[in-house]
């Protein structure tokens, strides 16, 4: 195995490994400073990716103390999804900032509504959709995504549906074309399908509407155009960055998202 690929194996192990301490503690709240207790801060992942993309910016907030939690999410359906995440919110004490990368910000925008815990939103290269909105309705509202259902995702049948997962010969330029070949390779063979019929499923009201957002552009990003990102984050009044990085800059910008998620938890 090459050293980019042990890196890789033994980072996806850190994610498991915080997110399994965070469940221990029963996500409770860190010790309290001067402004009270610190947010949990909860990382959501979209399809064509898990939970271990989010390491490095786990173990950045997790050495200044935020406890953090990576919850696997199912890729089964808009409505679905988010009530699976909004279940698991409940049962976090305290305030939480709630993070989503690419379609992971479907999930967020509907699971956080009526939550009077979560404090902040944080878009990571993701869709914050309005009422009504789908992935693909989304999707066409500007050019420049190159990830085309009929010639770069390959179908597999499930007992309740279709999954679709991105093509080896096309992944790392539409995913993660800053990132290591080896470290795209391995990311393909490991990333979790999402059901075909998620890209129609309408989007409920917007938590972004009465919760603030936090947005990161990812300007070189292939699959949510970036004009698209910076239209969402305008609509949402979100504070936003700008990051030079493909869609998978939760791991090629781990910095800049850590930074991100801090100013939304202050």
């Amino acid at each position: 195995m090459s050293s980019v690929s042990r890196r890789t194996v033994l980072a996806g192990a850190v994610a498991s490994g915080a997110a399994m301490a965070a469940v221990a503690a029963g996500g409770s709240p860190a010790t309290a400073g001067p402004k009270g207790p610190k947010p949990t801060i909860v990382l959501v992942h979209g399809a064509f990716a898990d939970a271990s993309g989010w390491s490095g910016v786990i173990s950045r907030l997790t050495r200044d103390g935020y406890p953090v939690l990576a919850p696997a999410n199912p890729l089964r359906g808009v409505a679905s999804d988010a009530a699976y995440l909004a279940s698991f919110l409940a049962t976090v004490d305290g305030p939480v900032v709630l993070a989503g990368h690419s379609y992971g910000g479907f999930v967020i925008t509907n699971a956080a509504l009526g939550n009077p815990n979560v404090k902040a939103l944080v878009y990571v290269a993701a869709f914050a959709p309005a009422f009504d909105e789908s992935v693909g309705a989304l999707t066409r509202l500007f050019d420049g995504s190159q990830l085309d259902p009929a010639t770069s995702i390959d179908f597999r049948p499930w007992a309740g549906g279709l999954d679709g997962y991105v093509k080896k010969d096309v992944f790392r330029g539409i995913f993660a074309g800053d990132l290591p070949r080896a470290t795209s390779d391995l990311m393909w063979a490991t990333q979790r399908p999402g059901d075909v019929a998620t890209l129609q499923e309408h989007s409920g009201q917007p938590a972004w509407a009465t919760i603030p957002s936090y947005f990161l552009v990812a300007k070189d990003d292939n699959l949510i155009p970036p004009a698209l990102q910076r239209f969402m984050a305008r609509r949402a009044g979100a504070h936003t960055v700008e990051v030079r990085a493909s869609h998978a800059a939760l791991i090629s910008q781990p910095g800049a998202v850590a930074d991100l998620i801090r100013k939304a938890a202050r």
